[in-house]
């Protein structure tokens, strides 16, 4: 179905507001041959449209939007108007009275929602929904479409044939606030935990644990989308700052990063969203683990990889040879040939490495970080530290601020 050009013309004028600086809005309605009073907006957005239109030609989407439109048409009774906003989505001005006042049935918002989607999914069209709030101010029209933009924010993590309402998700939003500072507090140990599988290249670890992170994160922000991407971005900053001081070039990584914080705030589901963290942080740490790498044959880069994956846990010699489907006598040869060090004393070296990343970033004690790295005893790991590095944890990590705070002084 295919709506009059000067009644599309009149509902953008109405979405943007902008119609204030050529008419009132009755010489609106005269020019435009307009005789409605929209009060209401809402956004009707066809689920995984991107999904669906690949491959498809415009005569596909014309016929998407006409019978999406004949539906949406037969079913709601009141007056309205409508503009296509952006693929995908389009706008329904409603006349519709305010919901506070006694409605005939059928009449108010959400009834009209819910009826919108069983004609759509009589058309196997799934569509979800966002409601604005009423206003009998024509000129405040523009806040009502803005509001159910805001509302539908929640199906990134929701799914598809849902009902948002802004009403109700503003009053969620100011009972969520109260909880979040604790919460947030939760994750920071499993976010610094990430980090150091970044730093030490263990690949494979950082994305196992990543994803249950990134839900952590969702949860601390109570859903809310914006403040969790924003999070996100930040996490994804911090690991490019691993790489950056793995010493790879510093315009490649930026730039790169710039295209790929581009892409994911163009992404509307929470699930492609974390497929694309997972594989941009992957990358980033396969370049820190290439800083890293040994001229070693297959076979002893499948122990390493297996030793960095179980670095926090007890790591026996023969769980390695099995990994790798040799003997605990043949791997040790051709692990000492090719790494220069023992089995035992490389795992030991990995994990003095990261113990160092959490005496620069943390005030954990020498337990919690022996503990975290594989070390039982906080004793036996300051010892191998000290004869290491020559110093113990706390000094080192003493040194490590006093130069820290020289250079930004």
């Amino acid at each position: 179905m295919n709506q009059h050009p000067q009644h599309a013309a009149f509902s953008h004028l109405l979405l943007t507001g902008t119609y204030v600086h050529e008419y009132t809005y009755d010489q609106l309605q005269k020019a435009y041959g307009v005789t409605i009073n929209p009060s209401l907006v809402m956004l009707v957005s066809v689920d995984r449209y991107p999904d669906l239109i690949m491959g498809k030609d415009i005569e596909w989407k014309v016929e998407l939007g006409q019978t999406l439109m004949k539906a949406i048409c037969k079913t709601v009774s009141v007056p309205f108007t409508w503009l296509w906003i952006e693929e995908g989505v389009v706008a329904l001005l409603l006349e519709l009275l305010a919901q506070t006042e006694q409605l005939p049935p059928g009449l108010n918002a959400l009834q009209i929602a819910k009826d919108m989607q069983k004609a759509t999914d009589a058309e196997r069209i799934s569509v979800s929904i966002g409601i604005g709030t009423h206003y009998d101010d024509p000129a405040m029209l523009q806040h009502s479409y803005r509001e159910a933009m805001q509302s539908m924010v929640d199906r990134f993590f929701q799914g598809n044939r849902l009902i948002f309402s802004y009403m109700k998700k503003k009053q969620a939003d100011a009972a969520a606030r109260e909880t979040m500072s604790a919460y947030k507090e939760m994750i920071e140990n499993e976010r610094i935990d990430l980090l150091a599988r970044v730093h030490i290249g263990d690949v494979e670890g950082a994305i196992a644990v990543l994803p249950t992170l990134l839900e952590k994160v969702a949860q601390a922000n109570q859903y809310h989308v914006s403040r969790f991407q924003s999070e996100v971005v930040d996490l994804v900053m911090m690991v490019s700052r691993l790489v950056l001081e793995a010493g790879f070039n510093a315009e490649t990584i930026l730039t790169e990063n710039a295209h790929f914080i581009q892409e994911l705030y163009r992404t509307i589901r929470y699930d492609k969203f974390v497929q694309k963290v997972c594989t941009y942080v992957r990358q980033l740490t396969e370049q820190v683990a290439l800083t890293q790498m040994l001229e070693v044959s297959p076979l002893i880069r499948q122990a390493i990889r297996f030793i960095k994956e179980q670095l926090n846990e007890r790591i026996m010699l023969e769980e390695v040879a099995q990994y790798c489907c040799l003997s605990k006598y043949h791997l040790s040869h051709l692990f000492k040939r090719e790494v220069g060090l023992s089995v035992v004393d490389f795992i030991n070296k990995l994990r003095l490495e990261k113990a160092k990343y959490y005496l620069e970033t943390t005030d954990w004690t020498m337990q919690q970080i022996a503990s975290q790295v594989g070390f039982q005893d906080a004793n036996y790991f300051s010892r191998m530290f000290k004869k290491v590095h020559q110093l113990s944890p706390s000094e080192y990590r003493s040194r490590k601020i006093v130069l820290d705070s020289n250079k930004f002084s």
